[in-house]
């Protein structure tokens, strides 16, 4: 993808190299380098380039767990957020307290940390890692922040290693280039790399220099650009890490367009909810609800709508429910993503026309087993799905789990999946949300027909109302 260009340097051409030597080479970025794990892989850079000496006012690697502790705290782990954040802010906050005084008119403190799980020697670990920068735009500014979760996909220490140097010089090149323009910013992360090597799962922006910036469109932004598969965000607004997020978690996907959020959906989610609850290895448990958008849903018209996709993750946030985006067309991908971060049970809640769907074969050609591959993939750890039945507007007539029809070998094959409880009927649905297509509420919504705040839940209809979402226009 063509980046724009930019009125600094255009990050198309800047190399790693020249990225670290402009930052040293601006007399105005002084700040400290603080490393955990896998070396000191981005203020290497940062020496090696020249010029050092006016940026770089201390270089630390606490990688002993004791001595860590004593500088920065006790930690839950010690590859994990809490810890970044404490990194972050003891090491800015010591510069400031130090130098301030003495060159605070003339200098912008920064601080950059990380703490990372590099391969080890076994190669039995999870390689992933918690990066960030806490700095001053300008001399005497407010404080603001990028923080970032990578996760490494060489197979070797060393690889991930430089490829770690590499996401560190973007980062810390890209919070003093391109601070203004957050867009570009998640755009050159990976400049010098591929998708192959690093995934940036989560990114969060705050302080003054980000003051505008939605955060849930920067995780939009790093899906849409290949440089995560999926992203998350709370129903606050609060980007979500999903390793940390998940753990130890069962989860309930719930896939839709939510536009708007219908009682359907709620009522589809709640009865899964209740079913799932109570198989035996999920009894007692905490189960996350999780409404999902894919990428072909919100790019259905092209190019992705802004407006109507923060519409919708605003009325997702209404239910109170977390939001996941993903890139995962088919649902064996999305099995295969969430069950790499728990080891709980999974369970998908759809409508009987999706489950109808789900066996089309023309979904699977790019699968050497074809439909079976699939079903073989999306089921392999005792994956669990509920369908919630569809009533035929003309006729009244319920489409269930149980009366599905398909052509005679997958016949079978979907007898099969019911048998073994992979396959589970929703009977304990409301019957009054039957009668609801969020294609005909978004229709009554751009009509000014008012039956449809009927048909919502009351909480989506006041954001709706209050911010004239998905076309509504008060009545005059």
């Amino acid at each position: 993808m063509k980046r724009s260009h930019h009125n600094i340097l255009d990050t198309d051409t800047i190399d790693t190299h020249q990225k670290a030597l402009n930052v040293n080479l601006d007399p105005r970025r002084y700040g400290t380098f603080a490393e955990i794990g896998a070396g000191q892989e981005v203020v290497r850079w940062f020496f090696r380039v020249g010029g050092g000496a006016g940026t770089i006012a201390k270089s630390i690697s606490a990688y002993d767990m004791k001595v860590s502790d004593a500088i920065y705290g006790r930690a839950s782990r010690y590859v994990c957020r809490e810890r970044l954040q404490a990194m972050l802010d003891y090491e800015h906050k010591l510069n400031l307290d130090r130098l301030r005084d003495v060159r605070g008119d003339t200098c912008a403190f920064f601080a950059f940390a990380d703490t990372v799980s590099a391969r080890n020697f076994k190669g039995t670990n999870e390689c992933h890692g918690w990066m960030g920068i806490k700095f001053q735009a300008y001399p005497r500014d407010e404080d603001s922040q990028i923080i970032i979760h990578v996760r490494m996909l060489d197979n070797e220490a060393a690889l991930q290693q430089e490829a770690l140097g590499i996401v560190g010089v973007n980062l810390v090149y890209g919070a003093f280039a391109l601070n203004h323009e957050p867009e570009l910013l998640v755009n050159s992360l990976l400049d010098g790399l591929s998708t192959s090597r690093i995934e940036i799962d989560m990114i969060e922006f705050s302080g003054i220099a980000f003051r505008h910036v939605d955060n849930r469109l920067m995780s939009l932004k790093l899906v849409e650009l290949g440089l995560t598969g999926a992203a998350m965000f709370s129903a606050t607004g609060e980007v979500i890490q999903p390793s940390e997020f998940f753990y130890r978690k069962a989860i309930l996907v719930e896939r839709g367009s939510f536009r708007p959020v219908c009682n359907v959906n709620v009522d589809m989610l709640k009865c899964a909810h209740e079913k799932f609850s109570q198989l035996p290895n999920v009894r007692g448990k905490e189960i996350v609800p999780i409404m999902e958008i894919t990428m072909r849903n919100l790019k259905a018209g092209g190019e992705i709508d802004l407006r109507d996709f923060l519409a919708r993750a605003d009325v997702m946030a209404a239910c109170g429910t977390t939001v996941l985006i993903s890139d995962y067309f088919e649902y064996y991908r999305l099995a295969a993503y969430l069950s790499r971060y728990t080891k709980e049970s999974i369970a998908i809640t759809m409508g009987a026309g999706s489950l109808q769907d789900l066996f089309d074969e023309k979904y699977y050609t790019q699968l050497d087993g074809g439909v079976l591959e699939s079903f073989g993939r999306l089921f392999k750890n005792d994956l669990k799905i509920y369908c919630y039945p569809l009533e035929n507007p003309a006729t009244g007539e319920l489409m269930t789990c149980n009366n599905l029809v398909f052509a005679q070998d997958l016949q079978k094959l979907y007898g099969y999946l019911m048998d073994r409880g992979g396959i589970n009927a929703l009977d304990n649905y409301d019957p009054s949300c039957l009668k609801i297509f969020s294609r005909d509420v978004l229709d009554r919504i751009k009509k000014g027909d008012s039956t449809w705040e009927q048909m919502v839940p009351p909480q989506v209809a006041e954001v709706i109302k209050s911010k004239n979402y998905f076309g509504y226009q008060p009545a005059s």
